[in-house]
């Protein structure tokens, strides 16, 4: 097999940076099923990696990306065929073991999820790491009780990739839905993803004590610090927060007068490790069910020369719904 191009992330100096490289297939991290990528994605994950912001790399040099969607090339396990479309999100790519950033991609069969029908590599990629964190909340906040009926449904850090889905799915699924953000000008952009009401973040009356006016029945929370602090005091008797993310901050400030008057429920939402037995039935619910209805408004896709401006975006907090990448 030819050399081909990857975005690696090389040690420096003064930490860590990525570029795109020439590599063979010999370099990658060993694994049983060998993937053509064709689309991958870009998370908060990727940005901290992929510029040395965050301290996520181990061991260099390493291939960026903690999601692809692709084909089969070979494989040592009878489970997956030549040809067949695949998908892999999460576990150590990008972090011990190259990840989707790649031309090929070569990981253990575990971690290998096969495309459900009804879904395209590139309809995957618009989901990927960010989508299945949301379909995780929704299902666990489900599993405890939330209903559309219970009530409304606030998600924070709307207009990311994690909260733009989730105004979505919700949405869909029939929630009324609020989102909360720091931007002005994307109220109207909210609005179109199903969102019911926006709350402007800038003007947001916190309140000091340790329970405010009970709002929400349900919170997607990517943002955690304050604004998971403020949820705690905020929500319905019996509500539940479906916590993913830190880009507001990983302190947690709260009492725990929420948990044993109002009986709320904090649910921890990991996207990284769950089992593959979890995995194939949550894509599934995203290829039936939870399909995105708003595709075109969420996602912008890019080359693997646009990622660089793309992590900046993500880490300026100026990003508006998914990129996702063409290998």
């Amino acid at each position: 097999m030819d050399d081909f191009k990857a975005f690696r992330i090389f040690e420096t100096d003064g930490g860590s940076e990525g570029r795109i490289a020439s590599m063979s297939l010999d370099e990658l991290s060993p694994g049983d099923v060998v993937i053509r990528a064709a689309y991958s994605s870009v998370n908060y994950k990727d940005a901290l990696a992929g510029t040395g912001t965050g301290k996520i790399v181990r061991g260099f040099p390493r291939v960026g990306g903690i999601d692809v969607a692709g084909s089969v090339v070979s494989s040592t396990d009878p489970r997956f065929s030549d040809g067949a479309d695949v998908l892999v999100t999460g576990h150590d790519m990008s972090v011990t073991h190259d990840g989707g950033y790649a031309e090929y991609v070569r990981v253990p069969a575990d971690w290998v999820v096969p495309l459900p029908d009804g879904l395209s590599p590139f309809g995957a990629m618009a989901i990927g790491t960010a989508g299945f964190t949301v379909a995780l909340s929704i299902i666990e906040m489900e599993r405890n009780g939330l209903t559309p009926e219970a009530g409304p449904v606030i998600v924070t850090g709307s207009t990311g990739g994690v909260g733009s889905i989730a105004v979505d799915l919700l949405a869909t699924l029939g929630y009324e839905v609020t989102a909360l953000t720091g931007k002005a000008d994307a109220h109207d952009y909210l609005r179109t993803l199903g969102a019911r009401e926006v709350l402007s973040r800038n003007s947001l009356e916190m309140g000091t004590r340790p329970l405010e006016k009970a709002r929400w029945a349900g919170a997607v929370d990517p943002a955690g610090g304050a604004i998971l602090a403020w949820l705690t005091r905020t929500m319905r008797h019996g509500g539940c927060i479906a916590s993913s993310g830190l880009t507001a901050g990983v302190e947690l400030s709260t009492t725990v007068l929420p948990f044993i008057l109002r009986g709320v429920k904090l649910l921890g939402i990991d996207s990284a490790m769950c089992s593959a037995e979890q995995r194939r039935e949550v894509w599934a619910r995203l290829a039936a069910e939870m399909k995105l209805s708003h595709t075109d408004a969420i996602v912008r896709e890019i080359a693997l020369d646009g990622l660089p401006d793309a992590f900046a975006t993500l880490l300026k907090g100026d990003a508006r719904g998914r990129f996702v990448v063409k290998i």
